[in-house]
């Protein structure tokens, strides 16, 4: 496998990693259709966990089935493939080597009350990474909950474990709770801010939601009407958020969110490319969809961030 300039780039940005770290985001960033173009597509498939298994399967019948989600990464031609620990047992064999696999070692679950202090309860461990060989571990925080300083500390413990043993470290970073409005939670300073900290935190993969131009943060507001920065486009605030994740020396993907139209779908990853993102990590809006209207999706956005659609 013939490294291109792109990746080499990008891997030169992680300068303490070790050998293993950066063969593991390697193995990422080359394979599948957007390889060794520096964009990525991922397939998650973490929502069982937190909304349960009705509300996200039921609209598409053959996703209860955990080798379902596997194949459609596989023949989409996808970047990765991200899950919970059973769900990556239950193919781990079947599939092994044929795409490459991000363990998420924590899970909220709709039963469990949440208001100012959400969290998330930790399910895996690194070991359990590395008896199914997957490249890296992804964790989600939430900037802005009373018990994100818990989960602060868990992310960096685990990470730094995850690392010394080779992998590579993806984080969703996702602001709630606290003092939070719901339109805060993807407001433009508080998504910018989110990436910061996964970035500071020592994530490889940042994953946050596509950012308003709406502004939450009343001294955050000073700044940006006084510096001018651009939130007039959803490129202008993507940009934006690459900016704050190290000047764009960290990889950025974003959260396709809840069910949506197709049109909205494109418009989004076209801003994402526009705005030099490094691509998409998105799940309902493909499992949830019949197989055949999924694969031709996720080609759309293949060919999108190739430049081609």
């Amino acid at each position: 496998m013939k490294l291109t300039r792109k990746v080499r780039e990008i891997l030169s940005w992680y300068e303490s990693d070790n050998p293993g770290t950066k063969a593991n985001l390697t193995r990422i960033l080359m394979n599948g259709r957007l390889g060794g173009t520096g964009k990525m597509v991922i397939l998650p498939v973490d929502q069982g966990f937190e909304h349960g298994p009705a509300r996200s399967f039921a609209p598409n019948p053959p996703a209860y089935d955990p080798h379902y989600h596997f194949q459609l990464a596989i023949d989409a031609g996808l970047n990765a493939f991200a899950a919970p620990l059973g769900l990556l047992e239950a193919g781990a064999d079947t599939f092994a080597g044929q795409v490459p696999l991000i363990l998420k070692m924590n899970s909220a679950n709709s039963l469990s009350r949440e208001k100012d202090a959400p969290t998330q309860a930790v399910t895996a461990s690194v070991m359990d990474a590395l008896r199914l060989g997957v490249q890296a571990v992804g964790f989600t925080l939430y900037p802005g909950s009373d018990a994100a300083y818990d989960m602060i500390e868990t992310v960096r413990e685990l990470a730094e474990e995850a690392k010394a043993y080779g992998l590579a470290v993806v984080i969703w970073s996702y602001p709630r709770g606290g003092a939070l409005s719901k339109d805060g939670e993807t407001a433009m300073d508080v998504c910018a801010y989110a990436a910061h900290i996964a970035a500071l935190l020592g994530a490889h993969i940042i994953k946050v939601k596509l950012p308003s131009a709406y502004l939450e943060q009343a001294e955050a507001k000073k700044v940006y009407e006084a510096q001018k920065i651009d939130l007039s486009s959803q490129a202008a605030r993507v940009a934006h958020v690459m900016q704050s994740a190290f000047n764009g020396r960290r990889v950025v993907i974003f959260s396709g969110g809840a069910a949506k139209g197709e049109d909205s779908i494109y418009d989004d990853a076209r801003a994402i490319a526009k705005g030099g993102g490094n691509g998409s990590i998105i799940g309902r809006n493909t499992f949830q969809r019949p197989r055949a209207q999924a694969l031709e999706m996720l080609d759309t956005l293949v060919r999108i961030y190739k430049g081609q659609a």
